[in-house]
């Protein structure tokens, strides 16, 4: 089936385009300046164009800490945009399958949040982020799927893991928040999941779906795991709370994700995500050393 992808010149779309070529997928991806999503004239001819089955909504406004100053920026991108996407769909004959974030939840609970979980999203990125679930949801009921997942790293954009191996590059040691924990997830494993949910999306895939490699961590083993990987000493990674940065928008205290639906429809969440991040480290790390000066 013919694929478009929104929002493919990010970290998520680069990968998810990338996994559909590998499989011999045709598709069409579409960056921000090929594609507003929340310019429904613009959207209409795309879908038009193009004609795909399935659009996978990579476009998202990411910036955590600027939606707190710019909630309406975001509100446009994250809910407009996704609305929009939703309703266009509808006549073109196209199912959507569109990516969330753990940060519709509030972040203080003890165990994996199941899908069904209520949100309770405390800064203005996971509020915008809620609205555009249910936008879609709203729109297109029995042709819609929503992947929520978490800790998003990768070889494209900025991330925690190319942070950390600039700073193993330049610092004796590093400060990292050890009192928030959730499931690093590489965007390459999350794109090969969305990949074999497309087809599904529609028929016995609908609502919300949550995926992330498997297993937690805090922000401060994570560090620990990437100097380990890229053969420095972990223990120049010195562990703090969350005080010690303060942000604009408070960070959850607890992200994890749990996998129920992904294994009843016989789909194994992503492997652990340790495995993952040794896997992707020499890539992202030649990336991310080559764009620094």
């Amino acid at each position: 089936m013919r694929w478009l992808v929104t929002g493919a010149g990010g970290l998520l779309g680069r990968d998810t385009a990338a996994a559909l070529r590998a499989h011999g997928e045709p598709v069409t991806a579409l960056g921000r300046a090929a594609l507003d999503i929340t310019d429904p004239a613009a959207v209409d001819r795309a879908l038009a164009a193009h004609r795909p089955a399935l659009v996978v909504n990579c476009a998202a406004y990411t910036a955590v800490d600027d939606a707190e100053h710019d909630e309406e920026r975001a509100l446009r991108v994250n809910a407009d945009g996704p609305r929009v996407l939703a309703r266009a769909c509808a006549p073109h004959g196209a199912r959507l399958l569109h990516v969330s974030t753990d940060y519709v939840f509030a972040g203080d609970a003890r165990a994996p949040y199941p899908e069904d979980h209520p949100p309770g999203p405390r800064t203005a990125y996971g509020r915008t982020k809620l609205a555009g679930e249910r936008a879609v949801l709203a729109e297109l009921p029995h042709a819609a799927a929503v992947v929520r997942t978490a800790w998003l790293y990768g070889v494209h954009g900025p991330s925690f893991v190319r942070t950390m191996i600039r700073l193993e590059a330049g610092r004796d040691t590093v400060d990292v928040v050890d009192d928030q924990r959730g499931q690093p997830t590489w965007s390459a494993d999350l794109a090969r999941t969305l990949v074999r949910l497309g087809p599904r999306v529609g028929h016995d895939v609908t609502g919300v779906l949550h995926a992330t490699n498997a297993g937690d961590t805090t922000w401060y083993e994570l560090a620990r795991e990437v100097f380990a990987g890229l053969g420095a000493d972990p223990a120049r990674v010195r562990p703090v709370g969350g005080a010690a940065f303060p942000r604009p928008a408070p960070r959850p205290a607890y992200s994890v994700l749990a996998h129920g639906r992904l294994r009843r429809l016989g789909l194994p969440p992503p492997r652990d995500w340790r495995a993952a991040l040794h896997e992707a480290l020499p890539e992202i790390r030649e990336e991310t050393l080559r764009e620094t000066p």
